[in-house]
C-alpha cells in the first residue's frame, strides 16, 4: 500500500455547548416527557460535557422568521372561523394570535447558515493541512470531500476548488454519504490512488455541522441521545505516496465490511424542519459484529508473523462508548489495556461523526509517538458499513 499520511489538521466548532445548557432546554421544551427523569443519567454515561459547534446552541431551538400560521393557511383558517358564525373581529384576532404561535424552522434556515460554516471551516482545516505538509494548492492533484449532514449540489468539493483554489486539472472525488466512516475511507481511497501514482498529491477534507441534527421539537429518547452527542469538526489530512519530511504515519494495509440489510438501524430523516438523525437500538449489536469481523482480518493478516502481533495503538470511531467497552471486552489475547485511550479521549468533547478518526489520529500525534508503533484506524457508520486502516508511524 505504502501511503504517507502528514499530520492532520482539527478545526473545532468555535461554539461551546455545554450539556446543561442541552438539558435545561430539553425540560423547557418537554416538561411532560416520560423519560426526563432519566436524562440526568442518560447524559453523564455519555462523559461529554461540552461540545464545540460551528453555530451557537440558540440557532438551533431559535423558531423560524416566519408565523406559526403559514401564508397559505391564512385564507382556508379565516374561511373556516367565518363557517363557524365568528364574526370578521373575531376572525381577525383569532387569525393574528394564530400568527404570533412560534413555528419550528424550516429547512432553509437550518441548513442554509450550516453549510456556509461547513465551506468555511473546511477551507481552514484545508489550507492548515497543506501548510503543515509544507506544500501549497498548486501542489494538490486530488481532493477528496465528505460532509453528510448538509447536502448540497455543487459540493464541498467544487467550492474548496474555488476557495482554495486548486488547480483546473485536479481530481475531484466528493464523498458526501460516507458519514463516520469519512476517516477510514478516504484514507483507503487515497492510499489506492498513490498507489497508482507515487508522485500524486492528494488531500483529505471533511468537514461536518452534525449540530444540525439537533431538531428541539423531537420528543423521543432517542432524539435525547442525538442532542447529546454531536459535535462539529472539519478536518484535512494531506496524503502521498512517497515519504516526506513531514510524513508522520505509513499506511501498509485497508479492510472493509458491511452487513447486509442493516440499513434500518440509522439514517438521516429530511423533513419540513430540517434533517433528523434517527437510530435504532438495534445500532451497537450490528457495529459489534463488524468488530468482530475486524479481529479476524487483524488475525488472519498475522497468523504467520514469527513473535504474536498486536497494535500499539487503536484509533477508533464506532459511534459510542458502549462499542468501545465492547471493543476492550472483546480484543484478541493478549493485547495491552490502553490502547483505545485517544479515542476515548476524542468522545469527552462529542461525537465527530467522519471527522472523529483524524482527530483522534492528530491527538495521537500531538502526545508523540515512536518510530515503528503499530496502529490500527477503524470507523463504522450507517449502512451498515465499516473501514480499517493498519499502519506503522515513522
Amino acid at each position: 500500500m505504502g501511503a504517507y499520511l502528514c499530520p492532520p489538521a482539527v478545526v473545532h466548532g468555535e461554539h461551546a455547548v455545554k450539556t446543561g445548557d442541552i438539558l435545561a432546554e430539553v425540560r423547557s421544551r418537554h416538561p411532560q416527557a416520560p423519560w426526563l427523569a432519566r436524562i440526568d443519567g442518560i447524559a453523564e454515561s455519555t462523559g461529554i460535557a461540552s461540545r464545540g459547534w460551528m453555530l451557537p446552541l440558540e440557532s438551533a431551538v431559535a423558531p423560524s422568521r416566519e408565523s406559526g400560521l403559514r401564508t397559505p393557511g391564512v385564507g382556508p383558517a379565516r374561511e373556516a372561523l367565518a363557517r363557524g358564525g365568528f364574526s370578521d373581529q373575531e376572525v381577525g384576532r383569532a387569525i393574528a394570535a394564530l400568527e404570533e404561535i412560534p413555528a419550528p424552522q424550516t429547512i432553509q434556515e437550518r441548513t442554509a447558515p450550516a453549510w456556509a460554516a461547513v465551506q468555511s471551516y473546511g477551507e481552514r482545516a484545508a489550507r492548515e493541512a497543506l501548510e503543515t505538509a509544507g506544500l501549497h494548492t498548486s501542489d494538490v492533484d486530488c481532493l477528496i470531500t465528505s460532509h453528510s449532514t448538509t447536502p448540497a449540489l455543487p459540493g464541498l468539493d467544487l467550492s474548496l476548488f474555488n476557495r482554495l483554489p486548486l488547480r483546473s486539472d485536479v481530481l475531484l472525488l466528493p464523498a458526501s454519504q460516507w458519514a463516520c466512516i469519512a476517516g477510514t475511507r478516504s484514507l483507503a481511497l487515497a492510499a489506492d490512488l498513490v498507489a497508482v501514482d507515487p508522485d500524486r498529491v492528494v488531500l483529505v477534507v471533511i468537514s461536518e455541522a452534525l449540530s444540525t441534527t439537533y431538531q428541539p421539537a423531537d420528543d423521543t429518547l432517542e432524539s435525547l441521545i442525538v442532542r447529546l452527542l454531536f459535535a462539529d469538526t472539519a478536518v484535512a489530512v494531506v496524503v502521498t505516496g512517497r515519504p516526506r519530511a513531514e510524513s508522520v504515519l505509513r499506511l501498509d494495509a485497508a479492510w472493509h465490511h458491511t452487513l447486509p440489510k442493516t440499513a434500518d438501524l440509522h439514517w438521516l430523516d429530511t423533513r419540513a424542519d430540517g434533517t433528523h438523525f434517527v437510530m435504532d437500538r438495534r445500532g451497537p449489536r450490528a457495529v459489534q459484529e463488524t468488530v468482530a469481523a475486524m479481529w479476524k482480518w487483524l488475525s488472519t493478516r498475522h497468523q504467520d508473523d514469527e513473535h504474536p502481533w498486536h497494535p500499539d495503538l487503536l484509533l477508533a470511531h464506532p459511534g459510542g462508548t458502549r462499542v468501545l467497552e465492547y471493543m476492550e471486552q472483546t480484543m484478541p489475547e493478549g493485547w495491552p489495556e490502553g490502547l483505545l485511550a485517544y479515542s476515548r479521549a476524542g468522545y469527552t468533547t462529542g461525537n465527530r461523526g467522519g471527522a472523529a478518526v483524524l482527530d483522534i489520529l492528530r491527538r495521537a500525534h500531538d502526545a508523540g509517538q515512536k518510530t515503528g508503533s503499530r496502529t490500527v484506524l477503524y470507523a463504522a457508520a450507517p449502512g451498515l458499513t465499516a473501514t480499517a486502516l493498519e499502519g506503522e508511524w515513522l
